[in-house]
């Protein structure tokens, strides 16, 4: 808590913010240039509060700066021709801004003057720069592009789903940007290389990801003679619908399409060809098998640092694996009631083996096996959809959609994901799922993860934020904590049930498989990252405490290898969240309303859950008051 400091003088602040942002030093992320400065004057209103969200807006803006991929992403068409610049020069100086940011918020600016709301943004915007800090601190320590998502699938998703193109201007700026990965795949493979060189290598399984994937995505035409690849179908796609609306003409389509294939064979492709033969070159000196981030260069300090990022709590690596196994041994026991009351013959593996091996468990393997995945998983949104308002008072506008993963980045057994919506809803919400092994998607659990990703799990969750008025833009749209946002959508799961979801005995299983899940995660993290299990070691244990089939089993173990600490993120919030409301319903009694709790906890943003834990008090008190 920041006291004691100087009563703000607004003319000073007016004339310090004008200076600001006329000296601003914005990254315009492509080739490092300096975007034009421009002059932001803040209108001070009569209290501290109100001029500190004035200054907020200025800031989110500047901050936004640094990201044309965060500014499409929230649908704006500013920087809209340009890729992030992802170099270490460039998340140096996106520090500098910040340690710069909060030196003026604490130089002009009282915190004991604000309202409670607003300490809590201005305890979140020191957080967010402490973040900044410490991530520079261990980047050395990062694997720079694996499997999970990496950027060198991430950066062409973004373009076919999020890139949307009305005008010529938007199509131009979607070729710039064609060739733009080709320059940010530059840089994070020179940041590859200056981190082997000082022994930091993600596993051998995943530089074999990284070969797969670039591969794939520079395969098919105009690469070769093959089908057209994702983003030649797109540019096709995006050129045909312009010249059938009139916008351009079929000459200037041509054109156009031939700057889009220059972009991708001479700009785009060599990149990737380059990571390819790196990977492929370097892949001799990684480790046969799979090893934790201990044995890093300062890989205790690391896990520490991520345990902290992921959780946002100060728990340490043993605490945490003690508290997975107490979690793995309740849940069992749920489980042997579940098992017993579908009048199973058998022990807890047998019942395992049954739900993992037997074909009423699964849809087909084929694309209308996925389809009827799709379908299945929409009907128990529509269901929990129409439960929402008993249980909360604000509900999101945006509408959500339910995906298959685009094949070049699909992956067996790999995790259901969510990407949001725009604040606008101009565009929805996506769950995506992996189905290309519908073998590693049972039915059972398809319930419990429709929860997690769609409503009332992180669709709702990350839509009610950006709609949310009053709040700082950069709580509203400004990130993601892990603990908060995954730890509420495995709440979501278990409220779904007291929402009246899993009716089949079946289904509540799956709940009970997804949340065994999160649970072995902290007993599996830690023990890869803290007590040296081996990847063999983090499989068997997971087979033994859950019927996941072993396909996800062994994506999920190799996810946890390269992200170290994010799977510890979600039972850790979750439970603290059950915390919570346990201790308001204590202290309110019949005063208690489960719609303003969930209103309470989703309407300030992504927070870290010490702040959340401010936040419930502060609610607590106002209903005790009313």
């Amino acid at each position: 808590m920041v006291s004691g400091l100087r009563k703000i003088d607004f003319g000073e602040l007016i004339l310090k913010t004008r200076i600001a942002a006329v000296l601003m030093a914005s990254v315009a992320l492509a080739g490092c240039d300096m975007m034009q400065p421009t002059v932001a004057t803040i209108e001070c209103a009569t209290t501290q509060t109100e001029c500190l969200n004035e200054w907020f807006a200025v800031k989110f803006d500047e901050e936004l700066a640094f990201s044309p991929i965060r500014q499409t992403a929230l649908g704006r068409k500013t920087d809209y021709d340009k890729i992030d610049d992802l170099s270490l020069e460039a998340q140096e100086a996106q520090l500098r801004w910040w340690q710069s940011a909060v030196a003026e918020m604490q130089s002009n600016f009282d915190y004991d003057e604000l309202d409670d709301e607003a300490k809590l943004s201005w305890d979140i915007f020191v957080f967010r720069k402490d973040q900044a800090e410490k991530a520079l601190e261990f980047t050395g320590q990062e694997y720079i592009l694996h499997q999970m998502n990496g950027t060198h699938t991430a950066l062409p998703s973004f373009l076919l789903t999020q890139h949307k193109v009305d005008t010529e201007a938007d199509m131009t700026a979607f070729i710039a940007r064609l060739a733009g990965i080709g320059a940010a795949m530059d840089q994070l493979l020179d940041r590859a290389k200056a981190n082997a060189q000082n022994g930091t290598r993600p596993p051998r399984f995943s530089y074999d990801a990284v070969i797969d994937e670039s591969g794939k995505l520079t395969s098919g035409a105009p690469f070769d003679d093959g089908e057209p690849s994702a983003l030649w179908e797109a540019s096709e796609a995006h050129l045909a619908s312009l010249q059938n609306k009139g916008i351009i003409t079929e000459e200037r389509a041509d054109e156009l399409r031939e700057e889009a294939r220059t972009a991708l064979v001479e700009d785009m492709a060599p990149a990737y060809a380059r990571v390819i033969d790196w990977f492929t070159e370097d892949r001799p000196n990684t480790s046969e098998t799979a090893q934790g981030a201990s044995t890093l260069d300062k890989g205790a300090d690391f896990y520490k640092y991520r345990l902290g990022l992921m959780t946002t709590t100060d728990m340490t690596a043993d605490q945490i694996h003690e508290k997975g196994l107490s979690e793995v041994a309740r849940i069992r026991t749920e489980m042997e009631a579940i098992m017993e009351q579908v009048g199973f013959d058998g022990d807890l593996q047998d019942f395992f083996a049954f739900t993992r091996e037997d074909d009423r468990f699964f849809f087909p393997q084929s694309d209308a096996g996925a389809d009827m995945y799709l379908a299945q998983s929409e009907e128990h949104l529509d269901f929990i959809n129409a439960k929402l308002p008993e249980y909360f008072g604000v509900l999101p506008k945006a509408p959500l959609e339910v995906k298959r993963v685009e094949p070049f980045r699909e992956q067996d057994g790999a995790a259901q994901h969510y990407r949001p919506g725009t604040p606008d809803g101009a565009r929805a919400g996506v769950y995506y799922a992996h189905l290309s092994d519908m073998r590693a998607m049972p039915i059972p659990v398809l319930e419990a993860i429709a929860y997690h990703e769609g409503n009332p799990g992180h669709h709702m969750q990350v839509s009610i934020a950006q709609e949310t008025p009053g709040i700082p833009l950069f709580r509203s749209q400004g990130g993601f904590i892990s603990a908060f946002g995954e730890g509420w959508a495995l709440y979501s799961e278990l409220l779904a049930k007291e929402m009246g979801a899993y009716e089949d005995p079946y289904s509540d299983f799956g709940r009970l498989t997804n949340e065994m899940w999160r649970a072995i995660r902290l007993v599996v993290d830690t023990g890869i990252h803290s007590k040296g299990w081996s990847e063999q070691e983090a499989v068997d244990y997971f087979l033994a405490n859950s019927p996941m089939p072993e396909t996800t089993v062994r994506s999920e173990v190799r996810r946890y290898f390269v992200l170290p600490g994010q799977a510890t993120s979600y039972k850790i919030g979750m439970i603290r969240i059950q915390e919570l409301r346990a201790e308001a319903e204590e202290q309110l009694g019949d005063k208690f309303d489960i719609r303003g709790f969930h209103d309470t906890i989703l309407g300030g943003g992504a927070v870290p859950l010490s702040i959340l834990e401010k936040r419930i008090d502060q609610w607590i008190a106002k209903q005790k008051a009313a």
